[in-house]
């Protein structure tokens, strides 16, 4: 006979188990990676010929992401079946930890986005400011652009930058 840890009248399944687990892989991901302090992997699609969208690249992982970059001129798809509105559309999307990242959002917004956990389909910075990560440009002052948290229940700020700091 063998024993049991469970407590008498508390049973599940293997296949109750494995189904939760099965329905929630990112979410177990994104808190697996908050309790070690890790981030999750982040992929980014990216037009091969965008420059800026390589900054950007350059910016979160030199923020201690893991970057996995998908170069296609069909980046626009990506952005219609994730659901990123038009108004708030930039040059590259991003997934992570269950988020979709439009733009250029600063590594600082992304890594509160993935501590604070709100209920959102993901982050944008509309357009492409001037100093936002990956649109550095010498000698030309940096604009003051709102980080936009967006997803069914509408659209609000989340953050104010200037540059790539926070104001």
């Amino acid at each position: 006979m063998r024993s049991s840890s469970v407590q008498p009248g508390l049973t599940m399944s293997r296949r109750t188990l494995l189904a939760g687990l099965m329905a929630s892989p990112m979410a177990f991901s994104a808190k697996a990676a908050s309790a070690t302090g890790a981030l999750p992997t982040m992929v980014v699609t990216k037009d091969p010929n965008c420059g800026c969208c390589t900054g950007w690249v350059d910016h979160v992982r030199a923020e201690g992401f893991q970057v996995d970059v998908v170069e296609t001129p069909e980046v626009n798809r990506l952005k219609a079946r994730l659901g990123v509105p038009q108004a708030l559309a930039s040059c590259h999307t991003a997934e992570i930890g269950g988020y979709v990242i439009e733009g250029h959002v600063p590594a600082g917004a992304i890594k509160r986005l993935l501590a604070e956990r709100p209920q959102a389909k993901g982050l944008a910075v509309p357009g492409m400011p001037a100093g936002s990560p990956g649109m550095e440009v010498e000698g030309m002052e940096p604009d003051t652009y709102e980080v936009v948290l967006f997803g069914p229940s509408g659209q609000r700020t989340y953050a104010r930058f200037t540059g790539g700091r926070e104001v």
